[in-house]
């Protein structure tokens, strides 16, 4: 029972946090565009930012209702991996901001390794998709 419970908050957790991650660049639209320029990307803007929301709603419904959760955490793995990358290249930073590019680039990384193992595991006990095996009726 526990960890049904565990694994449930795990899941409501991480996919709330990239639910409202994909609100928010629906809401802030133009500065995530005009953020995107800061960084240098350049190569369609819009596009990139609605493909990034597809895949932030798509990935957190689906990590936080556990259907399909590790394809949904895999989704999500790919968007905050590259963001990682492209926002937090200590290896760009200048020395003054190093060692907290260093650390939110630690943490981010973090996160990902979180959502791997969501892939890995998928989702048990308490997941839609578990339901649906369950009522399953039979042949």
């Amino acid at each position: 029972m526990f960890k049904k419970i565990v694994d449930l908050a795990g899941r409501l957790i991480l996919g709330l946090f990239f639910f409202f991650e994909g609100i928010d660049s629906i809401v802030y639209f133009p500065e995530t565009r005009e953020t995107l320029a800061n960084y240098g990307i350049t190569w369609a803007p819009g596009l990139l930012i609605v493909l990034s929301i597809i895949l932030l709603i798509i990935g957190s419904v689906m990590v936080i209702i556990g259907y399909y959760a590790s394809v949904g955490a895999m989704l999500l793995f790919i968007y905050w991996f590259v963001f990682t990358l492209v926002v937090f290249s200590f290896w760009n930073a200048l020395p003054d901001d190093k060692n907290l590019t260093i650390t939110y680039f630690s943490r981010n990384m973090a996160v990902c390794g979180g959502l791997l193992i969501l892939v890995a595991n998928g989702a048990t006990g308490w997941s839609v998709k578990r339901i649906l095996h369950v009522l399953r009726l039979p042949k």
